[in-house]
């Protein structure tokens, strides 16, 4: 299927002296422009593209990679104000507009903004927009499963931690108790569910829960044999001590302990915790 916005794989028609018409389907016929064309190009190939309209709302399609299609949130740099918005470089040789009344606070040449990219009703254009709320929903019920795999974007730092926009449908929690890496505004990063509450939002993990067991009983165990078997440290301490000694949360210790514990390869006293010699 083949829509204004988004990639897609077409196959070529014809070729003219200023580039090749692809089979768009229910678009019809596509140009592909000279510019964008690979050399060896020929009829019958099939080509990735992406669609977008040219300055007279005709289906244009290029080789260049967009930042975002439509329906996704890019963290954009505003590249020039006009009359009617501002227009940040999402990646394309035409730089993709934000309306002024889609504007959640009047944006700046110079500095960049996390946008949604959508398509305008009223002329079928790919506008974007720093409403992002609007976008989003905080009722993922029925979206995912524990442990599965996401994107996240970055987007808002809170008491918690961070929100961040999942699989650019839904909001997310990373709490900063457990995050132990350095997260910036707009960043892409790859994400895990880590429970969906009952009224449908979204706790996240930046690591897998197996993965992250893994990890951090490895560090714990590197930590006691740097130390000669001995940590001043256990169940009962401080959540900072342990963010301190061993980067990760007192829960996650928790786990990690125990399950040391319950292999014989600890023993948990009121001091701290010590390898069991074998």
């Amino acid at each position: 299927m083949s829509n204004i916005g988004k990639t897609c794989v077409l196959e070529v028609i014809k070729r003219v002296d200023f580039g090749f018409y692809l089979d768009a389907h229910e678009l019809d016929s596509v140009l592909l422009p000279s510019k964008y064309a690979p050399d060896n190009l020929a009829v019958g190939d099939s080509i990735e593209v992406f669609l977008h309209l040219d300055s007279e709302d005709r289906p244009l399609a290029t080789t260049q990679k967009p930042k975002a299609c439509v329906g996704e949130f890019a963290y954009l740099e505003a590249v020039d104000s006009t009359s009617v918005g501002v227009f940040l470089d999402w990646g394309l040789d035409k730089d993709v507009l934000v309306p002024f009344a889609e504007q959640h606070r009047p944006m700046e040449v110079g500095k960049f903004y996390l946008v949604y990219l959508y398509l305008d009703r009223v002329d079928g254009r790919i506008v974007a927009s720093s409403k992002i709320e609007s976008f989003l929903s905080d009722d993922a019920s029925d979206a995912y499963q524990p442990q599965e795999t996401v994107n996240l974007i970055v987007a808002n730092s809170t008491e918690l931690g961070y929100k961040a926009i999942v699989n650019h449908r839904h909001w997310g929690v990373l709490y900063k108790n457990e995050v132990y890496q350095r997260l910036s505004f707009g960043q892409s990063i790859k994400g895990f569910i880590k429970y969906i509450r009952p009224d449908g939002k979204i706790d996240l993990s930046l690591q897998h829960e197996r993965e992250a067991r893994d990890k951090n009983t490895q560090t714990i165990l590197n930590h006691l044999q740097e130390q000669a078997g001995y940590a001043a440290v256990h169940d009962k301490s401080d959540p900072q001590l342990i963010a301190d000694l061993f980067g990760m949360s007192k829960g996650a210790f928790k786990k990690a302990i125990g399950g040391l514990y319950k292999q014989r390869i600890i023993r948990i006293e009121k001091d701290g915790i010590y390898l069991i010699e074998k």
